[in-house]
């Protein structure tokens, strides 16, 4: 038999991601998904395989030249969109006297294309729809002898009696002949070609399946999940190779996120567990956040750092399988303690592997694996701290109206500040209670994509100044005085010189969390964000001050209003 793979859409649902890559070549577990259908074609005895192509067609000739598959493949280029039925009369001189199949190329299933094209031989319909039930796309009419009795979205059947509705699966066998019935050089949706055929009373076969895997990409949430079904055996196998039942379906549950766009999850199989993160598809790997995520992660890892193993991943597709480290985070220790000393020994702890990842991590990192900028620097204060404090939370948040410009001047001696009383190493960037996971009294860090080199007192600014914790001014204080002492011995620093860095840091965090906070609320529509504005709000003058607050007239004195709202 030969066969049909129509992938000449423009996969508008996929966009923007379409637009650069066609919804035919995304992967799946690593192989694009119209290789993954030739390849299951072959299987079933293809002797010839027809690819359309339309949109970035040069795309999907140039994967076809570059593959051998085992088996003639070839293109047929559609200058205007043809339609399903346009796409098989375009290629009346391929087909030869006998069936052919068709399918659509962005789905993926195990379904037995030989077992169906035995199956339409057997019979004398002129045309075989492989069916099944999968709600809410069950829009065909089946009738009790295996027939297509009419489609919902065209002119349903008056009479419904002993007929149910199914999904059309995108497969379809068709006998030569019915290619004489399409029109010639238009557009053609063949489900109008059925329609006629029923009408004349000729019959339409349904092949029902069940028992089945089937997945289409029509959006990315459907994409996720083929790759998910692709890849998750070989990530539990990767985490679990001593699993005793790896057969064990694997269950996918939707977490709370945070403060990105990414989506979490936790996947099963049997007691085994582990997280997926869900980067968004991500066509173009360099400098994006899931690279960054995964370079960074390994080498954390591979310096001795407390990160959750990464077991597999795709960078396209954006998914990353991790181990899972529980649910407990530090802001959940820090409220459930039952007196400060505990905290402080828990903190001391994490101000040590604070000083392993400025100082351990930054061997050997690579500045090519960051996101958005190589280091923490004044260029990056002034845009993701200094300007985003003011555009999102005192304008986007309170609409207090306030000019930047106004406060250039504080915000640029503020940056040269904080830059040259930095400690340079390594640092997280987000170093706060909820990205420090606590599993059997050990501590781990996650959201680790932000990292770069920088100040290591911006690391602790974020994790003594954080309000998720709340933790005592008092206790802050004796914090700091144990990091500036550990880090005099570990990185032949002065602590005096380490304090003063530390002071403006913590206005820098400050300013980034507000912003961060105004934003999620007001444009994310995060609201859960917004109960930390007051703590934030509040402790900002008293940053300022400890910073040499004189330094900073303009800025002190909107940092005051902020305690009166």
């Amino acid at each position: 038999m030969k066969a049909l793979i129509l992938a000449a859409g423009f996969g508008t649902r996929l966009a923007p991601h379409t637009l650069a890559t066609p919804k035919a070549l995304f992967p799946v577990g690593g192989i694009p998904v119209l290789g993954r259908m030739i390849a299951r074609l072959k299987r079933a005895g293809c002797r010839g395989i027809a690819v359309n192509a339309h949109h970035l067609a040069h795309r999907i000739q140039s994967y076809l030249a570059e593959n051998d598959f085992g088996v003639p493949v070839t293109l047929s280029r559609e200058p205007e969109i043809l339609g399903t039925g346009g796409a098989i009369r375009h290629l009346a001189d391929y087909w030869d006297d006998e069936a052919f199949m068709v399918v659509n190329a962005d789905i993926v299933t195990d379904i037995d294309m030989a077992k169906i094209y035995r199956s339409h031989c057997m019979h004398g319909a002129p045309v075989t729809l492989v069916m099944h039930d999968r709600a809410p796309f069950n829009q065909v009419w089946v009738d009790g002898r295996s027939r297509i009795a009419g489609f919902e979205r065209y002119a349903a059947p008056a009479d419904h009696t002993g007929q149910r509705k199914l999904a059309f699966t995108g497969i379809h066998v068709l006998n030569p002949a019915v290619v004489e019935q399409i029109p010639d050089g238009t557009f053609c949706d063949i489900i109008s070609v059925y329609r006629q055929m029923l009408d004349e009373g000729v019959p339409i076969r349904a092949h029902v399946v069940c028992g089945h895997y089937w997945q289409d990409m029509g959006n990315p949430e459907r994409y996720r999940e083929a790759v998910v079904d692709a890849m998750a055996p070989g990530a539990f196998q990767s985490a679990f190779p001593d699993d005793p039942d790896p057969s064990a379906d694997v269950k996918c549950r939707r977490l709370t996120g945070d403060g990105s766009d990414r989506v979490w999850f936790r996947l099963t199989r049997g007691r085994r567990r582990m997280i997926l993160a869900d980067h968004g598809i991500t066509p173009t790997l360099p400098g994006s956040e899931v690279n960054a995520f995964v370079r960074i992660g390994r080498h954390l890892r591979d310096c001795g750092l407390p990160v959750p193993r990464i077991h597999v991943h795709d960078g396209f597709s954006g998914l990353v399988f991790l181990e899972d480290l529980g649910d407990v985070h530090l802001q959940q220790v820090v409220r459930q303690a039952s007196d400060t000393g505990c905290i402080e020994t828990v903190y001391r702890k994490v101000i040590d592997i604070l000083l392993d990842l400025t100082e351990k991590g930054a061997r050997g990192f690579d500045p090519a694996w960051t996101c958005q900028s190589e280091s923490y620097d004044s260029e990056l204060i002034l845009d993701k701290e200094c300007r985003y404090f003011v555009e999102a939370f005192l304008n986007g948040y309170l609409g207090m109206g306030v000019d930047y410009d106004d406060l250039a001047a504080e915000f640029a001696r503020l940056a040269r500040c904080t830059v040259n009383h930095g400690v340079a190493g390594l640092i997280h960037r987000d170093f706060q209670s909820r990205n420090i996971m606590v599993r059997d009294d050990r501590c781990y860090l996650i959201d680790f994509q932000g990292a770069r080199t920088g100040p290591v007192q911006y690391d602790l600014a974020s994790l003594l100044i954080d309000p998720y914790a709340g933790l005592d001014p008092e206790l802050q204080q004796r914090l700091l005085n144990y990091a500036a002492g550990r880090a005099a011995r570990r990185l032949k620093c002065d602590p005096d010189p380490f304090i003063r860095g530390y002071r403006y840091c913590t206005v820098t965090r400050n300013l980034q969390m507000l912003g961060a906070f105004g934003f999620l609320s007001r444009v994310k529509q995060k609201q859960a964000f917004e109960r930390w504005i007051p703590a934030a709000a509040a402790m900002l003058a008293d940053h300022i001050r400890g910073a040499d607050g004189s330094r900073f007239p303009r800025l002190t004195r909107i940092a005051k209003t902020l305690r009166l709202r």
